[in-house]
């Protein structure tokens, strides 16, 4: 008797003469139908669903700013990638901002183009959502070339920098977002094809190894990260340029909300458009975000015209305050002045207290509230500002001191 045993059943004999040949499938320990019980698998099925689920495959920064609320996030989510193509600027003389930035491009590119060269390489960072990879088309436009993008976390063997280099042509523009975030093998390799224009290829092992060299067009290389720290000394030298974009002023960030109120056809006021705009954070991509969501509350409440009372009602609905606050931020402030007296106060208490790491409140909330002065970061502690309370109606300790020696002068209160 001969018996098979398939996958997921056992085979049996009743015989005690009979001898049993078991047959195994090639796929051990999978069900050929399940592709999730084998970690490593890659099917498209998995590919699709798996990158958004995988903790591996979601950049730090990216899991960090998940957790802060997605209004006021400066990553770049799936909306604001649909949305921002039509969106963004061509060209240098539609791009709003960064005038520094804009007027030293301008004349590069316009010097190169004279020359029949290609723009020197440049290096954009800053805050995310400020203009960096909408800066690198812009460039690709200008000089009439095509660009090519990737980023730093994808470029992890020689093969993907070579695969990636060598479908360059003349003056063409390589984009590469995070760059901070390129593997040491990746790095080094790039080094001749961004500074000789060649790219050094080895094949063999042992004493067959053999070392080609071949020539690159000459291209442009524009570079891209939020952590300028993280970039070894040996690639940033290689930049002609190094540019920080700033945050947007108001002005600013009212030309990029009336220019994207026109494009998608939302009627809006000059008052509606300043709320939006100050509400913003400094920051185009939230800009623009706020302006879709003003638009569908708008649009829910059956109004044509989109006013002041309409802008602040829809950002309120949405817990953004007036200085572009969520409830997040403003509960990091609340727990500093009214828990602890407004500090100093280490961050490692609050971050316990809020229910947050400190990773997350160190590069995701404490940013902002230092730089438009609602906290100071000292050597102690963590410290609200009279700004902090102002804005949440305390009175600060200091205040209510001499309130108290004014209402009782021969009276010390300590």
């Amino acid at each position: 008797m001969i018996g098979f045993r398939m996958p997921g059943s056992l085979s049996t004999c009743v015989c005690d003469n009979c001898w049993t040949m078991t047959i195994i499938p090639s796929y051990q320990g999978k069900s050929p139908d399940n592709s999730s019980s084998r970690p490593d698998d890659a099917s498209p099925a998995r590919e699709e669903k798996g990158n958004s689920a995988d903790p591996q495959s979601i950049p730090l920064t990216e899991s960090k700013a998940r957790k802060r609320s997605l209004v006021l996030s400066a990553q770049e989510t799936p909306a604001d990638h649909r949305s921002d193509n039509a969106l963004r600027p061509q060209t240098l003389a539609e791009y709003v901002g960064q005038s520094r930035i804009k007027s030293m491009l301008q004349m590069s590119i316009v010097a190169a183009q004279g020359r029949g060269e290609s723009l020197d390489h440049v290096l954009f960072y800053g805050p995310p959502g400020l203009g960096k990879t909408t800066l690198a088309k812009v460039i690709a436009n200008e000089m009439k070339a095509n660009i090519h993008m990737a980023s730093g976390p994808s470029l992890e063997r020689p093969r993907d920098i070579i695969g990636l280099v060598h479908q360059l042509e003349k003056h063409d523009v390589l984009f590469i977002d995070e760059i901070h975030r390129l593997s040491r093998v990746a790095e080094e390799l790039l080094y001749p094809a961004i500074e000789d224009f060649v790219i050094d290829l080895t094949s063999g092992k042992g004493q067959a190894t053999r070392t080609m060299r071949l020539p690159l067009p000459r291209f442009t290389l524009v570079g891209a990260t939020t952590k300028a720290g993280m970039i070894s000394n040996a690639l940033r030298d290689r930049f002609g340029f190094v540019c920080r974009l700033e945050f947007y002023n108001l002005e600013e960030l009212c030309s990029i909300v009336a220019r994207t109120t026109r494009i998608l056809n939302v009627k809006a006021d000059d008052k509606a458009v300043r709320v939006i705009a100050s509400r913003a954070r400094g920051t185009p991509r939230i800009a623009n975000r706020l302006v879709r969501l003003v638009r569908d509350y708008g649009q829910f409440q059956g109004k044509e015209l989109i006013d002041e009372a309409i802008a602040v009602a829809a950002l309120e609905s949405y817990q953004v305050d007036t200085f572009g606050l969520d409830n997040t931020d403003r509960r990091f402030l609340e727990i500093l002045i009214d828990n602890y007296n407004g500090g100093p106060v280490g961050v490692e208490t609050i971050a316990a207290t809020l229910g947050e790491d400190r990773d997350t409140l160190e590069d995701v909330y404490e940013p902002f509230l230092i730089q438009n002065g609602f906290i100071h970061r000292t050597p102690r502690g963590r410290m609200a500002t009279a700004r902090a309370y102002q804005h949440l109606k305390r009175t600060p300790p200091n205040l209510q001191l001499n309130l108290d020696l004014a209402a009782d002068p021969l009276e010390e209160k300590w």
